[in-house]
């Protein structure tokens, strides 16, 4: 019988050593109508147990015996304060083929090693679990203390809010903006959510409209100083954008790089979404969430983690876990799968014939593009070409280069990729798996662009975009060039 079949079939449990720590678990589990057998050397204690109606009897953990008396039980839990006796017992019960769950008592990281190679399934140690314990107790006690925080902010705000998302916002920033949306309702507290640039993927286009999602324009706001509260969620992605007007409220999950005079901070660099922070706010305020807001915050975080393949936290997939009976999964499978515009066709045929391949690296020019978010479309595509690990696609429309990257490669960082090829001469932006670049067409190629020079710019551009590229992922340049075979 199988460790996984064990646990999987659990029924009957052993605790040898019962001292204060077995004590305990022994109670708990026979609350719980549970079978216990206690096995302790101390005569006195067993005594006591027994007078307690526990099944307790009187052996030496370290006796022969005992890989007998345990034959029948499903999970052993070896708790005593001698971590040799601890050893003996596993050692025991193995030799004499045990193959019960064992859960055992260590004292330090020497004697986890120790226990484990005995056979040991778990190996726990009191002062890391005490540890654990007092690190959920605090992180319970400091959101509740952040939750009351943010609602005496929101009461006391007379006025609307304006939640900025930041710049060509994803769906991590939204959702993060829909739900403290939804939290300020619950206060009372009208708030517009506003953001700066485009939505231009076609995914996050399907996620505010399948959602109903209502965005304004920062441009048609006259003034942020006509809101009561200005709060910033998952915003560093733009970087410092100078508001001139205060922030009241910062939220995110990553570092600001400026720091911000803020009434309400919460930042955690411990989670990869702030999509996640934002659902267990809902959760501290008690708030069912509506089918619109959780479908978008579970959409959230799996867009950030890639689907809980990048970066992911166990914070992140509780929160996940609870957003899940509550979210609508057919609009989940919608906006997965938008149906794909002809102009990122004709950039993904457009690349596909442009690649160039240097080892697992691909490199491929889409040529003039209308639509600058197909390349990160495109570079998607691309990388689930056989024996491809990194993609990068750019274009150029209105007088500048645009760049998408993706990787899937665990050896590099794409975003510090691009930053090492192109920050001296463009925009970069990006993380380990994903990035973007917009150069001046004028101060990369040295050329103004016209008609007549279309073709000599796209070769310039085409020329020093893969060669940077290649030299900051530390390849060669040489190519192969068309459908790369």
């Amino acid at each position: 019988m199988s460790n996984a079949a064990t646990v999987s079939t659990m029924s009957s449990y052993a605790i040898l050593g019962c001292g204060s720590v077995g004590h305990a678990v022994a109670e708990d589990l026979a609350d719980e109508g549970k079978s216990v057998l206690i096995l302790d050397r101390d005569e006195s204690r067993v005594e006591a147990l027994r007078d307690q109606d526990l099944d307790a009897r009187r052996t030496d953990i370290r006796d022969d015996e005992v890989a007998d008396l345990v034959a029948d039980r499903d999970v052993i839990l070896i708790l005593a304060s001698d971590v040799e006796a601890n050893k003996a017992a596993v050692s025991t019960i193995r030799e004499r083929g045990g193959e019960q769950f064992i859960i055992v008592r260590a004292s330090d990281p020497v004697s986890e090693d120790e226990l484990t190679e005995a056979g040991a399934d778990v190996v726990i140690t009191p002062s890391q679990v005490i540890a654990e314990s007092a690190l959920r107790a605090l992180e319970t006690g400091e959101l509740e203390y952040k939750a009351g925080q943010l609602a005496d902010l929101l009461r006391t705000g007379d006025g609307k809010l304006a939640i900025l998302t930041h710049d060509n916002p994803d769906p991590d920033s939204i959702a993060s903006a829909v739900a403290l949306q939804a939290i300020a309702e619950a206060h009372d507290v009208e708030a517009d959510i506003l953001y700066h640039g485009d939505i231009g993927h076609q995914e996050n286009r399907a996620f505010v409209n399948l959602l109903g999602i209502e965005l304004l324009p920062l441009s048609d706001v006259e003034s942020l100083d006509d809101y009561a509260l200005v709060a910033l969620v998952d915003h560093m992605k733009s970087g410092d954008i100078g508001l001139g007007t205060g922030v009241d409220i910062f939220i995110d999950h990553y570092e600001p790089e400026s720091e911000y005079d803020a009434d309400f901070i919460d930042v955690r660099p411990n989670v990869s979404s702030t999509s996640t922070i934002l659902t267990k706010y809902i959760q501290e305020f008690d708030l069912s969430p509506d089918e619109a807001v959780a479908t978008a915050l579970l959409y959230g975080i799996r867009a950030e983690t890639l689907d809980f393949k990048r970066d992911t936290t166990p914070a992140d997939l509780t929160a996940a876990a609870y957003l899940y009976p509550f979210a609508n999964h057919d609009t989940l499978e919608q906006v997965e799968s938008p149906s794909m515009s002809p102009e990122t066709l004709d950039v993904l045929a457009e690349a596909i014939q442009n690649r160039q391949v240097q080892g697992s690296h691909l490199v491929s020019n889409a040529g003039f593009i209308r639509d600058r978010d197909a390349l990160a479309q495109a570079a998607q595509h691309l990388l689930n070409l056989e024996g491809i690990t990194t993609t990068a696609v750019f274009g150029i429309a209105d007088d500048t280069i645009y760049l998408a990257a993706r990787s899937k490669d665990i050896r590099i960082n794409i975003g510090n990729v691009l930053e090492d090829a192109y920050g001296a001469v463009g925009e970069t932006g990006g993380h380990s798996t994903q990035g973007s670049v917009e150069i001046p067409l004028g101060l990369f190629t040295g050329i103004e662009a016209s008609e007549d020079n279309r073709d000599t710019l796209l070769s310039l551009a085409e020329e020093a975009v893969r060669k940077k590229l290649f030299d900051a992922m530390g390849v060669e340049s040489s190519t192969t060039e068309g459908n790369g075979s």
